[in-house]
Formats: structure tokens, sequence, C-alpha cells
């Protein structure tokens, strides 16, 4: 299927050397049940801290979205919570608020007010801080690169008309749920969003696409704060064009033929590692750097259900990273 979207001229295309904006990414709090997906309050607030220790700045989503197309002179870093969970209103809403910390809330409209999950009266409470931004995170939250793209497009218009009910608008910026998407999924997201976030480890730059965006997951094994002092201290690897468009693969196209153009004037790109999951086990990866164009010979074929390949680079003394995510299928 071939796209004609305001998706593909939406972007600058010559190096920036841009900061970035480091975007994190929350679900549970204080929920130690669901170590996937929880971080203990006592370690968010550590996070927090050395954040601020590091004279980074928190941005403001609509800021963010304002300024995206200028390039950071100080990198940025923008907080995310997915799911609207209770635990969250409970345990980091009140610290949030209290220090106007701002911060987007992605919603899926389906679970809300069922046991474990926030109320509509409680997600309007957050929507009124001008720190605070509600975002979309479709209605069932269900693993829709499953799904035909009928029931896709229907299930996300199903939250339209939750969110214009509950709060009285849609919600301009989108969350992938699992942050899976197909090229189908991402085109129609360009279309009815502004921006939109997946689970794709790399820091965003303006070179970065507007409906692929990268965020750095945190969790109880994630958020250790050595593993997150790492993290934090990343950089944008900028880059032309990534291949291949779409992320998800079939039994034909995995392994992919996966590349990466640079720009000409970029620094220290020969310093380029990756490393990739095929075969379902991390090792580094088989490149080829020739003109600024990076190609992996993958070992193997990904096995289901996701394919990545983390790419980073040592650019005198700041440590740049770009990560990409497939969702394999067994079609």
């Amino acid at each position: 299927m071939t796209f004609n979207s305001k998706a593909e001229d939406n972007n600058i295309k010559q190096y920036s050397m841009d900061e970035g904006v480091l975007s994190i990414m929350y679900h549970r709090f204080d929920e130690n049940r669901y170590p996937s997906t929880n971080i203990k309050m006592e370690i968010f607030l550590k996070h927090v801290q050395l954040i601020k220790d590091l004279n980074y700045e928190f941005i403001h989503p609509e800021n963010f979205q304002k300024d995206f197309h200028i390039p950071k002179k100080e990198k940025k870093i923008l907080i995310t919570i997915d799911d609207a969970f209770q635990s969250f209103y409970n345990v980091a809403w009140p610290y949030l608020k209290k220090n106007k910390i701002p911060f987007i809330l992605f919603v899926s409209t389906e679970p809300v007010g069922n046991r474990g999950y926030m109320t509509w009266d409680q997600i309007r409470e957050v929507d009124n801080e001008d720190f605070a931004i509600i975002g979309h995170h479709s209605h069932s939250h269900d693993y829709l690169i499953n799904e035909t793209n009928q029931n896709f497009i229907r299930d996300i218009e199903t939250a339209n008309q939750i969110f214009n009910k509950k709060i009285g608008y849609v919600p301009s910026l989108f969350s992938y749920p699992f942050g899976e998407y197909s090229e189908f999924m991402r085109e129609y997201i360009s279309k009815n969003f502004t921006y939109a976030f997946g689970q794709h480890s790399g820091v965003i730059d303006v070179n970065k696409e507007k409906f692929e965006l990268p965020r750095f997951p945190i969790n109880e094994n994630y958020g250790e704060i050595k593993r997150f002092t790492s993290i934090i201290k990343t950089y944008p690897l900028e880059y032309k064009n990534l291949l291949p468009k779409e992320k998800k693969l079939n039994k034909l196209d995995n392994p992919p033929a996966f590349s990466v153009e640079f720009f000409e004037n970029q620094n220290n790109i020969t310093n380029i590692n990756c490393y990739s999951n095929e075969g379902d086990k991390w090792e580094k990866s088989n490149i080829t750097l020739t003109n600024n164009i990076l190609n992996i010979e993958f070992r193997e074929a990904f096995s289901p259900r996701r394919g990545r390949v983390n790419c980073s680079l040592n650019d005198n003394g700041k440590w740049r990273w770009f990560g990409t995510q497939f969702i394999i299928t067994n079609e």
C-alpha cells in the first residue's frame, strides 16, 4: 500500500546537533505485584532528584509540541504516564501536583472506572491543571496490531467519542498500546493526531519521525538508579532515514532488510555499535557502514513477538542512542 501523507514532510532533514528531549515512561506506582510495569515511589523520587541534580529541565508537553522543530541547546526531560492506573493517582499524582512537574497521562477509555484504574472525575482533575496533559491511548488497549485495519480505526473512533463526552475534546497526543504499530496504523495516526509515542528506546530530536517517537520504559527491573543514570545521560543519535518503514513483519519479511542513513557532517559515526535480539538472544549486530549508510545483516529471523535493534556511539564523551522495535507475526 502506498500512502501520501503529511507524515513524510514533517521533519527537518539536516543534521541539527539537537541535544534532544528524553522521554521516560511509567505505569504503576508502588504496586509491587506488577514488577514489569511498576516503579516504587521512593525510586521515582530518586529519578526526579537525579534529573534536577544534572540540571536537566522538565519540558511541558505543550512546549514540546510547539518547539518540536527547534533544536534544543540543552537536553529536556519529558515524563509520560501510560494507562491511568489508580496507583498513579494515589501515589505519584500528589507529588507531581505539589511540585507542578509537567507530564502526559495517556488514557485508554474502556478501563476507566474499573478496579485498579482512575475514574473520569480523577482524570478531569488532572486535566484541570495547566502542567498536565491528557493523551490518547486507544479505547480497548488491546493488541491492536493483531486486529483488522477496520477494527483498529473503530477502536480509535470509539475512544474519540468517549473523550468528547467525558472531557470535552479528543487529545492530540497518541501513545500506541504496547508500543506496537504497523505502517497502516502509523499512517492513520499521522492524519488524526499531532504526535505519537512508541516504546522503543532513544532520545527525540528534530529529525525523528513525529509518529514514531521513542521513549525509555521504566519499571522495577529497568528503573534501578545506576541504569537510570546511564539512560538519563544519553543524547540523540540523529539519522536521515531508517528502513524498513513497516514495523510489522511477517514470515516473508523476517529478518528485514535494515538500513540507516546518517548525515554527511555527523561526528564519530564510525564509532557506532548495534545490538539486536534476532533468534531471541541479544548479541552484537553484524554491521557495515558505507557512505554514511549503516546496514545490518541479521544472523537469523526474529522470534515472536518483538524484535529490537539498539545502536549507540561515543561522541566525544556523549553517548548517543536510538532503538527500533519490530512486531513479529506468524502470518
